[in-house]
């Protein structure tokens, strides 16, 4: 699933595409939205929180979702899409390029008034000008016996973090990812790292893990090889919770697993 750092980099590929342009094409290929019509709007900014992403014009933004297959790409007027046609979702044009949806997870159109309602729920966004540590702290600890690992995927509490960078944040704080929040000795400083690392991989160079998808290689610190379990969350279904897994990769010697 594409994460935080993604949805940066897709939302200023649009900004630099559709930002003060016109558009001139508006096809939305979701049903609800079939009949939407921006042509004529100019786009007055795109942007990011967390893994959502938005793009507004001076009536509406358009709210969307990657979830785990969608992308956002831009081309060229005339220019050969690189994914199928069947598989764009919305497609945005200005007299030079035109942005396309790819297999995006979630559509919106909301009144520019109403697109605080997409993203009240998300605690803090690790890239946006109005990070809070503070808040993203006082949220991980309300739940203090939740695993740090299934805390920092929950969108409540810091917007942004995917599967990937959890694993990645852990490491580097020498924490094991099904820890409970309220045994993290220094959260405040996995707080920092994990903006850090967030930020890095947006504005840097691409992000190479350091443990995550490398089980069974050597620990870059202790050489003892890196292991991969499985961490389940919580998830509520029609009055049921039912529960969800997914890889956690961790040094069983520097992560040392809770009791």
């Amino acid at each position: 699933m594409p994460e935080g750092d993604a949805v940066f980099r897709a939302a200023r590929r649009l900004r630099a595409a559709l930002e003060g342009e016109t558009l001139t094409r508006s096809d939305f290929r979701v049903p609800r939205y079939a009949t939407v019509d921006l042509r004529g709007q100019v786009v007055e900014s795109v942007g990011s929180y967390g893994k959502h992403l938005f793009v507004r014009t001076e009536t509406v933004s358009v709210h969307t979702h990657l979830k785990m297959e969608g992308s956002w790409r831009v081309f060229h007027c005339g220019q050969r899409w690189t994914k199928p046609r069947v598989a764009a979702r919305i497609v945005l044009g200005t007299a030079e390029a035109e942005a396309v949806g790819f297999d995006l997870g979630l559509v919106e159109v909301l009144r520019r008034r109403d697109e605080h309602t997409a993203i009240d729920h998300l605690g803090p966004d690790l890239l946006g000008p109005g990070w809070d540590p503070a808040e993203a702290l006082d949220r991980l600890t309300r739940a203090p016996d939740i695993p740090i690992g299934v805390a920092l995927l929950d969108q409540r509490n810091l917007a942004g973090i995917g599967n990937i960078y959890r694993s990645e944040i852990c490491y580097l704080r020498r924490v094991h990812p099904a820890r409970p929040v309220g045994e993290v000795e220094d959260l405040p400083a996995l707080v920092n790292e994990a903006q850090r690392v967030m930020y890095r991989a947006a504005h840097g160079p691409p992000w190479r893990p350091l443990v995550y998808g490398l089980a069974h290689r050597p620990c870059r610190r202790c050489g003892t090889p890196l292991r991969v379990d499985m961490l389940g969350e919580k998830m509520p279904r029609n009055d049921r919770v039912s529960y969800r897994e997914r890889g956690i990769y961790y040094c069983p010697k520097c992560q040392v697993p809770p009791v």
